[in-house]
């Protein structure tokens, strides 16, 4: 079995090594480096660094074409592999492939098909989660289900540590995949179209918290955008980012403004109050400065108790 895996972030590390142990990877395709800095340096992605250190041949096209189809015919790969490659699959690229492709998607499909399931799981309040392995079609994500795995959610969960969870738990599940397949052992089944549901792509913006909504939606914001883009509001009209808090419970009556920096509690962090409860944060970074804990930015920053976030 040759495989081309085609990935870029570090959540498809691990799979890039699993497979790489059990088959024979013609070569990796993944996106072109970046140039960043003051000193514009050239940037590798994570996929690209691990696959140069196992010794793989890589591919970094700016598109898909007619030369670079050539390019991968001439391996004579059996099967494409994706997770998190971020471009979509002509039929003639999908052609090269005797077995087709297989691509390695963070929900339970056909829920939260899209760029960013794993953030909304979170920013939903969902109860669970999974991986789905599935066919590649020309329409993202519509592919049949090869394999899914459900992962439980606690409430607790960072966009960071489920994608950890995610990538641990996905190499598993696809080499299995792709032996059912190599076997003709592998049951399809296609996905409930009445069930699908899409999530959208993340900007900057969607970060911003507003304080009339509940302590427990702000703390889902919280916890989805860690660690991109981060949720912030604005003090002295600067950005200030909140990266660690959890809601209490609502009071019987709302007596402050949404945003009223309302103290502080030795267990809990800094108080703020939303439209329905009160969050408390642990961890902040004022724009232009280091993150802080609660304390060392209360002992920092005069004035901050009795201010009203979120005025830009």
């Amino acid at each position: 079995m040759r495989i081309i895996f085609a990935g870029s972030p570090e959540i498809a590390l691990s799979s890039l090594v699993n497979l790489s142990l059990n088959f024979d990877i013609a070569a990796v395709l993944t996106n072109p480096d970046k140039i960043t800095g003051r000193g514009r340096k050239i940037q590798f992605n994570p996929v690209k660094t691990k696959a140069l250190e196992l010794g793989l041949n890589v591919l970094q096209p700016e598109t898909l074409g007619r030369s670079v189809r050539e390019e991968i015919t001439n391996l004579n790969p059996d099967l494409l592999v994706v997770f998190a490659y971020g471009k979509i699959f002509g039929s003639l690229f999908l052609s090269i492939f005797p077995m087709g492709g297989i691509n390695v998607h963070p929900s339970l499909l056909p829920k939260y098909r899209g760029s960013s399931p794993i953030l909304t799981a979170i920013l939903n309040g969902d109860s669970e989660t999974g991986i789905t392995i599935q066919r590649i079609n020309l329409e993202m994500d519509t592919g049949s289900v090869l394999k899914q795995k459900t992962i439980t959610l606690d409430g607790s969960e960072t966009t960071a540590s489920l994608s950890k969870l995610v990538s641990e738990e996905s190499p598993e599940l696809l080499v299995s995949c792709i032996k059912n397949l190599e076997s003709g052992s592998i049951n399809e089944s296609l996905q409930d179209e009445s069930k699908a549901s899409y999530c959208k792509k993340i900007k900057k913006e969607d970060g911003l918290i507003n304080w009339n909504e509940s302590a427990l939606l702000i703390d889902r914001k919280i916890r989805a955008y860690t660690p991109w883009p981060k949720a912030y509001t604005f003090f002295r009209e600067k950005k200030l980012m909140l990266l660690q808090g959890k809601p209490k419970p609502a009071s019987a009556d709302l007596i402050n403004v949404p945003g009223t920096v309302l103290g502080f509690d030795k267990s809990d962090g800094i108080l703020i109050q939303t439209g329905n409860g009160v969050m408390s944060v642990q961890l902040l970074q004022l724009q232009s400065k280091k993150a802080n804990n609660w304390k060392s930015f209360i002992n920092g920053m005069q004035n901050f108790t009795g201010s009203v976030l979120g005025v830009d």
